[in-house]
This record gives C-alpha cells, sequence and structure tokens, in this order.
C-alpha cells in the first residue's frame, strides 16, 4: 500500500515537472523568435488598453465639444496637452475613442472567432468521423457558403437583422465557420485511420469518447493556429462594416466608425483618419505575429523544416 501510493507520489511529481519544463520551453521558443515576442507585446499592449481604459483616458470617448472642433495633436501648433492625439470633427477626443474602441475590436475579434470555430470545429468533426450523408450535406452547404463572397454574405444580414455589437458577433460567426470546417475534416480524416482509433474502436469504446478523447485534442494545434490568424481578419472585417455603417452602434465606438468619420478630413485635419488606422494596423500585426509564430510551435510540418 505505501509503495503504491510512493509510486502514485513520484508519477504525479514527474508529471508536473513535465509541465513546467515544457512551458519553459515555450516561453523560450516565444522569446527567441523576433515576430512572436512583438506580437505578444502588441497584443499585451492593446490588451491593457481594452482593460484599463477608463483609468487611461482623460475624456469621455461620446463627449462632444464643439468649441475644440478638429483640434491638431498636442505637438503640432494649436494643439493642446489637454488633447494628445487632437479632436475629430464633433471636438471628440481622439485617444479617448481609440482607446474605448480597442474594446469592441477585441470583443468582436475574439467572439466571433471561438463563435464560428465551434460552429466549424463541431460540423468538422461530424463530417469526418461518421461521413456518409452527414458529410455530403455539410460539404455542400461549406461549398455554398465558399460560392458568396463572405463580405457580401455579412452586409445582407446585417442589413436584415441591423448593426449592433451582438449580431456582429453572430453575422461573422456564422458566414466564417467554412474554413474551420474544412480543416478539422481533413484532420479527422487521416486521424481517425491512425493505429490508435483503430484500437479503441476494437475494444468497443462509443464514438463520443473515441471523438472527444482520442480525436479532438489531435486536432486542436490546426484549431488554435487557424483561430489565431482569424482574429486579424476578423477585426478587419468589424472595421469594414463599420466603416459602411453596418458595425457597431453609437455611443459604442469603432475604429472603423472612426475612419469614416474622418474620411472626409483626410486633406485638412489628417489626424482624425489616421490615427484608428495605425491602432488597426498594429492590432493586426500583433495578432498575424503572434499567429505565425503559434504555427511554428504547433504545426508539424513547420517543425520538421526548422528541425
Amino acid at each position: 500500500m505505501l509503495a503504491k501510493t510512493f509510486e502514485e507520489k513520484h508519477v504525479s511529481t514527474r508529471s508536473a515537472s513535465n509541465k513546467k519544463s515544457k512551458l519553459s520551453k515555450t516561453i523560450k521558443l516565444l522569446f527567441n523568435s523576433k515576430t512572436g515576442t512583438v506580437g505578444l507585446f502588441l497584443i499585451i499592449l492593446v490588451t491593457c488598453l481594452a482593460v484599463f481604459a477608463p483609468w487611461l483616458t482623460p475624456f469621455d470617448p461620446a463627449q462632444v465639444n464643439p468649441l475644440a472642433r478638429l483640434q491638431p495633436p498636442m505637438w503640432m501648433e494649436g494643439g493642446s496637452a489637454d488633447h494628445i492625439l487632437g479632436t475629430d470633427n464633433l471636438g471628440r477626443d481622439i485617444w479617448s475613442r481609440i482607446v474605448f474602441g480597442s474594446r469592441i475590436s477585441l470583443i468582436i475579434g475574439i467572439g466571433a472567432v471561438l463563435f464560428s470555430g465551434f460552429i466549424g470545429a463541431t460540423l468538422g468533426l461530424l463530417a469526418g468521423f461518421y461521413g456518409g450523408w452527414i458529410n455530403a450535406i455539410i460539404m455542400r452547404i461549406a461549398d455554398a457558403f465558399l460560392a458568396v463572397p463572405t463580405i457580401l454574405l455579412m452586409l445582407v444580414f446585417l442589413a436584415v437583422v441591423g448593426p449592433g455589437l451582438r449580431t456582429l458577433i453572430v453575422v461573422i460567426g456564422i458566414t466564417s465557420w467554412v474554413p474551420y470546417a474544412r480543416v478539422v475534416r481533413g484532420e479527422v480524416l487521416s486521424i481517425k485511420e491512425r493505429e490508435f482509433v483503430k484500437a479503441a474502436q476494437a475494444i468497443g469504446a462509443k464514438k463520443k469518447r473515441i471523438i472527444f478523447k482520442h480525436i479532438l485534442p489531435n486536432v486542436l494545434s490546426s484549431f488554435i493556429i487557424i483561430s489565431g490568424m482569424n482574429v486579424a481578419t476578423t477585426i478587419v472585417l468589424e472595421a469594414s462594416l463599420s466603416f459602411l455603417g453596418l458595425g457597431v452602434k453609437a455611443p459604442a465606438v469603432s475604429w472603423g466608425g472612426m475612419l469614416s468619420d474622418g474620411r472626409q478630413y483626410v486633406a485638412t485635419s489628417w489626424w482624425v483618419a489616421t490615427f484608428p488606422g495605425i491602432a488597426i494596423t498594429i492590432t493586426v500585426l500583433g495578432v498575424i505575429f503572434l499567429g505565425d509564430w503559434l504555427r511554428d510551435i504547433l504545426d508539424p510540418r513547420m517543425k520538421m523544416k526548422n528541425g
């Protein structure tokens, strides 16, 4: 009995040490990658802006001040230290609006990706594992979605339902699930032919257990890679839809909406549109850099190239 207890403690300690060594190795690989490190820094920066927005901004982002209309940034002639990046056509503080706008971009970017990823991964698992008519129906629906440009589908849905934060997450999720389904299906078709899955089937394991215990963990790396890259795409899509007036409703602040407000002032008051554009660029680059590092770490084919 004592020997058994000692063995269990030894196995538990060894497992914990293996997890720590794996985590330290992953962190080391992250900081060895210049793009990964830069991406992580940019994502942390944007996340901190979103989380601590009320403490980092001197004004309410929706506060209108006609007397300070189109005021330039503080380092330009006519600028003020009260408005670091200047004001827009309604006298609203651009810095405050950019900081609060980061919340919308992250919420929609992460929320829509999780929603579309759940739909796509579920349908991909079902199509790949069961095959037959289930696979045929899911893949034909996926082909139908691919036949129509994604942005056009979104415009149709939003024109019917109307703009809004939740609506935008749902619409982007419904129209962006196809890549997940196709990749996960392909992975499942390969994994279910491997020996450990065949062995589980031979000993009478239930299909649910095979899917969640043996197949799903082996497709997570591909799912994470696609999700990481799609966050950047979703942020750009949200900005595009908000630019067209089909994004979040006022008084919520969106970087795309700020671009739309400032497009007619580009020649005279460039800062109104330029700074939101820079914010979008920085955030998207951060996600892409971090996603590129994740691909190098999690994709076995990239490991073979680098190893």
